[in-house]
């Protein structure tokens, strides 16, 4: 049998900690994995979902987009993934007597991981005007709310569509139809959280605002630099293709402002060699300061620029545009200025170049270690750089790799959930549903904030993820939410967004990727793509949770009959019959999904086009890869003060918290801890076990304060610190966003640590 949830919300700022590990995955992964599971699932029901994760005939991990290959194991899983699926196949419910047990003002004082802990919620629940209590609703009645807020708006724009990276690619095309019918653009989603600055330095730099690698390339490659990412917690199957690499005579340099235990040693638990030894995948560890990513690529950049024969002279002139105004920028790099910004040595710097010059294969990834800063774009546009000097773009084993965070995050951008779509996408909506979508920019996710706070949004619908623990500046964000009309969210499980409610508030409880989906048309599955722009199936094979709850594409076609009326010519009714019907439409609007039904009927599915990669073909502006020349940048530290990178713990995917404990890296039995180098502690006076408040600095002179966290002395870069979100959020101003993607600055936060004693 699977534990009952817990009564008891746990202490979170009382940790354990001891010395951080050297190795990731292994016998103790295993282990968990296997407790973790049975605690949710039972014995029975962890081996029926577990042996069809990630299979062709199976469903796709609601955890991170990293992709399968052809060939696949038995256990083709991760322990993070397995957590994902225990948490969403949990025997746990939240029936509506928790909800008469638990007003909103209780939940609202529950832990993120103890709300996550209670389990599936069966049943569509209601918040009244006024009430303490969610109640039970209909779902006929649930959507005559919505359809009551939202035809009394003034404006469409008044409404908000947000999308998490869990949507299915049929259920995120039917929201952007229908927000697009409606008559709004308002279509925020995660992607704008995370690598809306890949996105938009790609696209510009490119034409596609993806990465342009397989699986295959990073088998195939000489070099792979991983920058500002931690396969080990937030990838985990990624450490099994840098193995392979590796073992095929790959280098591999890992940039990161913290030593991760992934890429120090990986111990591959599906190998008996890799259960005993594992092997070691850093070659070269540049210990970066946090922000000095940029610095580090521009100086690269210049160095090979100097090196005889390193560029690709003929990729330059025939496929790059801007070349000359870059290289002059790239010669005037400083070495000084370069090793102040990165905290590097020179002989370090050296050592990269030595290795980026024997590289004729080079790929590079990243994740939110260089998305989520001030000069993000401009960072990402000079790893491009970097890469296009020596052809390593449309070239086997080569290329540039964004690591998406959350499984088809990546889709539902292609099904066109995009706040400032292209003519050409609305163009073929409109051909192909006759009716004249809106034009003009919608509004991102802190500019959705903004309108909710600044009354100019009254109806919030999020279709899954938790938006308030996720967004930056909780306090204003959480206040923002309360001033809605009515907030609905889709979801599986409670989260901390269900207790911070406009006047009215619904629950929407939907099928998970574990469930089995069946409509009227018969067993139905959805599709997702990957990190690398495949496109499979995903089959759900438990019964649901409850026989009360429908699936994404359900609701949403409901969501349209009741508030859009007859005068819609959209066939939302069949629709939600067959979900085919869907994929034909996407098919004749969608680039790249030809013949979408007969091709994810192969098993494995099919990998989308994507010019550079495919041909060297660049649809930017110029008709070529563009070179870029912006100004080098990096955060700039007052004394006394540190830098504050926000970031998960291994027992944690996105906001959802699996537990108290942070295997890798030490900590266990909480959360509210702060990692400070020992050579800064001991200057601001801070001792190992000590507490302090993180106190945000920002120019508008507002204070941000997160109370009572653990010093925990640990080798973080010199002037660096990190601490875990969400619960750091609070310390990340709103305006505090990248340059042209407006994503939340969350790696570099400027704070003061103000001691203070135990919680």
């Amino acid at each position: 049998m699977a534990s009952k949830p817990p009564t008891g919300d746990p202490v979170q700022d009382a940790p354990q900690v001891a010395g951080p590990q050297h190795a990731a995955a292994g016998l103790p992964a295993i282990g968990h994995t296997l407790r973790m599971a049975q605690q949710q699932m039972g014995v029975r029901r962890t081996a029926q979902t577990l042996l069809k994760v990630n299979q062709k005939d199976g469903f796709d991990c609601p955890g991170c987009a990293w992709p399968e290959g052809d060939k696949r194991h038995t256990a083709e899983f991760c322990e993070n993934g397995a957590k994902a699926v225990a948490e969403e196949a949990t025997l746990r419910r939240v029936t509506p007597d928790f909800f008469a047990a638990h007003p909103v003002a209780d939940l609202a004082s529950r832990s993120g991981y103890w709300l996550g802990q209670q389990g599936r919620i069966t049943q569509p629940m209601y918040l009244p005007e006024g009430a303490e209590r969610y109640e039970a609703v209909t779902w006929e009645r649930a959507f005559a709310i919505i359809a009551e807020e939202l035809t009394a708006l003034e404006s469409p724009d008044e409404a908000l569509f947000y999308t998490s990276g869990r949507t299915s690619n049929e259920a995120a095309f039917l929201l952007q139809l229908f927000a697009r019918e409606f008559g709004t653009n308002n279509l925020p989603d995660c992607s704008n959280m995370c690598h809306e600055s890949s996105g938009s330095a790609l696209t510009e730099t490119i034409g596609v605002g993806k990465g342009s690698v397989s699986l295959e390339d990073i088998h195939e490659a000489d070099l792979i630099i991983v920058a500002g990412q931690n396969p080990g917690t937030n990838h985990p199957r990624m450490l099994s293709a840098l193995e392979k690499a590796k073992t095929a005579g790959a280098k591999i340099i890992s940039v990161n402002p913290l030593p991760e235990a992934g890429m120090e040693r990986f111990k591959n638990p599906q190998t008996p060699h890799g259960m005993l030894k594992g092997v070691a995948l850093n070659d070269l560890f540049l210990q970066i300061r946090i922000g000095g990513d940029q610095a580090l690529f521009r100086l690269l950049n210049k160095l090979i620029l100097e090196a005889e024969g390193a560029v690709d002279e003929a990729f330059v002139r025939e496929h790059t545009h801007g070349y000359e105004e870059f290289a002059a920028a790239a010669r005037a790099a400083d070495w000084e200025a370069t090793l102040a910004a990165t905290g590097l040595g020179r002989a370090e710097i050296e050592q990269a170049l030595a290795m980026v010059l024997a590289s004729k294969r080079t790929i590079v990834c990243w994740a939110m270690g260089l998305t989520q800063h001030k000069h993000a774009v401009q960072t990402i546009r000079e790893v491009v750089n970097f890469l296009l000097l020596r052809g390593n773009i449309g070239r086997p084993g080569a290329g540039v790799c964004p690591v998406r965070g959350h499984s088809n995050v990546q889709g539902d951008r292609t099904m066109g959930i995009f706040e400032r779509p292209s003519p050409a996408f609305l163009d073929a909506l409109e051909k192909e549903f006759g009716f004249a979508p809106p034009r003009h920019h919608g509004f991102d996710v802190v500019r959705s904030i903004r309108a909710l706070r600044d009354g100019e949004a009254k109806v919030f619908f999020a279709m899954g993820g938790n938006f308030v623990s996720a967004t930056p500046d909780t306090e204003v964000t959480e206040a923002a939410m309360r001033r809605a009309r009515l907030t609905v969210h889709v979801s599986t499980k409670l989260n901390r967004s269900h207790a911070v409610t406009g006047t009215r508030a619904l629950i929407l409880p939907t099928l998970g990727r574990t469930d089995k989906d069946v409509q009227a048309g018969g067993r139905q599955v959805v599709t997702v793509e990957d990190s690398m722009g495949m496109v499979h199936a995903s089959r759900g094979n438990l019964t649901p949770a409850s026989p009360h709850l429908l699936s994404e594409p359900a609701i949403v076609t409901r969501m349209a009959r009741a508030v859009l009326g007859p005068g819609s010519v959209t066939p939302w009714e069949d629709f939600e019959k067959d979900y085919g019907t869907i994929r034909d439409r996407i098919a004749r609007v969608v680039p790249g999904f030809e013949d979408f039904n007969a091709r994810i009927a192969r098993p494995g599915g099919f990998t989308l086009p994507h010019g550079p990669r495919d041909e060297r073909r660049f649809p930017t502006a110029t008709g070529k890869a563009n070179f870029t020349a912006a100004p080098v940048e990096f955060p700039e530290v007052p004394a006394g003060r540190l830098l504050l990178q926000t970031l998960r713990s291994h027992d944690q995917y996105n906001t959802t918290i699996y537990g108290l404990d942070d295997r890798y890296r030490g900590i266990k039995g909480g959360r509210r801890v702060v990692l400070v180098n020992p050579e800064d502690a001991g200057e601001l006076g801070l001792a190992d076990g000590s507490y302090t408040d993180l106190v945000s600095e920002w120019k508008d002179g507002v204070e941000r304060r997160a109370p009572g966290f653990r010093v925990v002395h640990y080798p973080t870069a010199r002037g660096c610190a990190a601490a875990y979100y969400p619960e750091t959020n609070v310390l990340v101003p709103l305006d505090s966003t990248a340059d042209t993607s407006n994503t939340p600055a969350s790696k570099s936060v400027i704070v003061r640590l103000e001691q203070s004693p135990p919680a």
